[in-house]
């Protein structure tokens, strides 16, 4: 398991719905949305905190997206 360097949210790379390789590194995202933020500045999501501020995660949990159903991130 590794995260969504966009979201936050937990993917497993098998199954990853997308992958980017930035700088040598594989990322693995939970929906292509994910992966076409994170492709037009990679270097906003790498080399930080962690995952999950290109969506408003990081201001005391608050979240900026919304959840839905099966507990995904709401990137789908």
């Amino acid at each position: 398991m590794t995260k969504d360097p966009v979201c936050g949210m937990d993917v497993d790379e098998k199954t990853a719905k997308a992958k980017s390789e930035y700088k040598g590194t594989t990322y693995y995202f939970c929906a292509p949305g994910c992966k076409a933020a994170f492709d037009k500045d990679p270097a906003k999501y790498v080399g930080g905190t962690g995952g999950g501020m290109g969506h408003g995660h990081g201001m005391g949990g608050m979240h900026s997206h919304q959840h839905h159903g099966g507990g995904g991130c709401g990137c789908h």
